[in-house]
């Protein structure tokens, strides 16, 4: 599943119920890149920005009849477990995106932040110390778009 430019990666929600195991791009040198989103939905959905790793395709899931799905949006869903409500996996399908949340994944030692989304949505009660690529919702939603957004 894994060549020179991916890696594999594993996780599993916090009961054990789902686990999978899936390629992630190296992107960042040696490091797995890490995006946060500031939108709304995402700051509700885990308590804070949601932090998650973008994966080269879907993941082989276990425990799929414990994956629970909820359509976020026209474009996007939710994959959470519906034992423990551990939030796995966000995914667009239409523009073949599927991220997994970076906090679930066991190979955390290689896992860095470089990105942030919907840098105009965050609100002012917290930062990130490393600097990060910052993409306002417009430029995010242009990207998804097949627009290339502005470094």
């Amino acid at each position: 599943m894994s060549d020179a430019s991916t890696v594999e990666i594993s996780g599993r929600c916090l009961c054990g119920a789902v686990s999978f195991k899936g390629a992630a791009k190296i992107e960042a040198g040696e490091d797995i890149a890490i995006d946060a989103c500031h939108c709304s939905m995402c700051r509700r959905w885990a308590g804070g920005p949601a932090l998650s790793i973008h994966l080269v395709a879907e993941p082989a899931v276990e425990g799929r009849e414990s994956l629970s799905v909820y359509q976020s949006s026209a474009w996007g869903e939710r994959r959470f477990c519906s034992t423990c409500g551990t939030h796995l996996f966000y995914a667009a399908p239409e523009h073949g995106y599927v991220g997994v949340s970076a906090g679930v994944v066991d190979q955390t030692a290689s896992l860095r932040l470089t990105t942030e989304i919907f840098v105009d949505c965050k609100p002012a009660y917290y930062d990130f110390a490393n600097p990060t690529r910052r993409l306002t919702e417009a430029e995010f939603l242009a990207m998804m778009a097949g627009t290339p957004a502005k470094e």
